[in-house]
This record gives C-alpha cells, structure tokens and sequence, in this order.
C-alpha cells in the first residue's frame, strides 16, 4: 500500500523529514511517495484531498479539521518564531493604504496579519520566495515574510514593521503554532498511528546524523548559507516538533479558536447591512 505525503522544502521540513526522503525510517505496512513543494501548494492540495499525509499551515488546518487529524509530531510552533511584517524604506508603520504581499490566503502568516492588521486593504497573494525581492524592487510596499526572510531582511535594506509571533504571545501566553502535520481521517487508525511514529523517528534520526541531514536541506535550500539553514533547523524544530505534548496541544485550541472568529467576521461582512 503506498500514501502521498507532501512536505515544503524549507530546512526544518527536510530536517524532519531526511530520514523518511532517504528510506532511513520507514512506515511498517505502507510506503510513502513524499512530494515537496511551496506551503500555499500544500495547503490548496489539501483543500482538494490531494495527499494522504501533509505538511500544512495551522491556518489550513484548523479550517479543514473535519477532513484531517493533527499528528503529534513534526509541527512548527514556538517562541520568537514568527512571521514577520516588512516595509520598504519610508513606508510608514501604520499599515492603512499601500499594496501588501502575502505568502498566501490558506497560510498561519496571513491570519495572524489579518488579525492585528484588520484595516489592510489591498493584499496581493504570492509564493512567500518572492515577496523579499519584490519589496526591493518597490514593486509593494509591505510583505508578510515566512522562514529564512527573518534572518536576512535586514540585509535586504527592509525595515521592521511588526513580528507577528511576539504579538501573538502577548496576546495569548503561548507558542505559536505556524506548521504542522496532518493525517486523512478516512485512513486506517493504525496506519495514522505508525505515521506520526516515523515522523518523530525521522526527526530523532536528524539530530542523531546532522552532517547527513544537511546535504539533503542543502540540496532544497541552495541560496542558503549553511549557517542560515541551522539557524532555520534550530528555530523551528523543537520539543513540540517531537510530541505536542499539553502545551502544545493547548496553543493549536487556542489558535483554532482565532481561525473561527476570522471566520465569523468575514461572514458578517457578508452579510447585507440593514438601514432605517
């Protein structure tokens, strides 16, 4: 029997994953076919039951539970590990006008931003890679940046506008979750079981052989210098990346919890006004 199981090619997944791409671990009773692409990808092939297993925004998640279980191992949540939101030089702080890049409508990143920035108006979705180069070119005038861009916007000549997990964590006294692993519901118990069992194995076998993991996080991150890629590893994969645990676990309610009053303003927006 064989699943598909999408991952992204962002260093912490293929930290996590290495063992499992290499056929260092392996499911007991199934094979995996492991695609890796862009996290707006994931989530849109997750929206169609594309996959079996996958990688997934929290975002995404929480909106598609009915279809998908958490896996206790393999998310991305933390301290200091959010999102963050970018200007070009001169912009001003207070996002009310100008066009905004996102890394996509199904992402954590931009529910957290639509959540602190309400009044932002004009946002344009795109692959999250792109997002740092079109700010340079002035071709937008803010972005919501993922992964490695919290390492280098500096570098970039981009100034700081928000971090989105520090404001999250004041807000709720807990870890961010940005990432996590999800299961078809519609699968054999066992075999979700023996699933999320790998996953942590392969996470454990990273740590276990961190020069063998590299080649393959460099073989997806080649604009990276290795010392970005471990500073990536080292942000995003955690205790709660082995087992959620209670924190964890109380984090992904919370933010479920966010995601459904989202969408309970979008549906009054809908809704028609009535005027006497």
């Amino acid at each position: 029997m064989r699943y598909k199981l999408g991952i992204s090619t962002c260093p912490n997944d293929t930290f996590m994953f290495h063992a499992l791409l290499e056929k260092r671990v392996r499911c007991n009773g199934f094979e995996l076919d492991i695609e890796l692409m862009d996290v707006q990808q994931l989530n849109e092939g997750l929206a169609r039951g594309d996959v079996h297993f996958s990688k997934a925004s929290c975002f995404a998640a929480a909106s598609l539970r009915d279809r998908y279980e958490l896996c206790r191992s393999g998310a991305a949540l933390g301290y200091g590990v959010g999102p963050l939101v970018l200007a070009r030089q001169g912009m001003p702080h207070e996002i009310t006008e100008g066009r905004v890049l996102a890394p996509g409508n199904m992402t954590t990143a931009y529910l957290l931003f639509q959540h602190f920035f309400p009044n932002a108006t004009t946002i344009h979705h795109v692959v999250f890679s792109e997002i740092m180069p079109a700010l340079e070119r002035g071709e937008a005038d803010y972005g919501v940046v993922i992964h490695e861009g919290r390492f280098t916007y500096q570098e970039s000549g981009l100034a700081l506008v928000a971090d989105l997990g520090a404001l999250w964590e004041r807000e709720f006294l807990l870890p961010l979750p940005l990432g996590c692993i999800v299961a078809d519901r519609s699968l054999p118990h066992e075999h979700r079981a023996e699933f999320s069992r790998a996953v942590r194995e392969s996470v454990e076998y990273g740590y276990a052989h961190k020069d063998e993991a590299l080649l393959t996080m460099r073989r997806y991150a080649q604009e990276l210098e290795d010392s970005v890629i471990w500073k990536h590893v080292d942000l995003y994969v955690n205790q709660w990346s082995l087992d959620l645990g209670g924190e964890g676990a109380r984090a992904f309610e919370c933010f479920e919890r966010l995601v459904a009053d989202q969408r309970e303003k979008r549906e009054m927006q809908k809704r028609p006004s009535c005027k006497s």
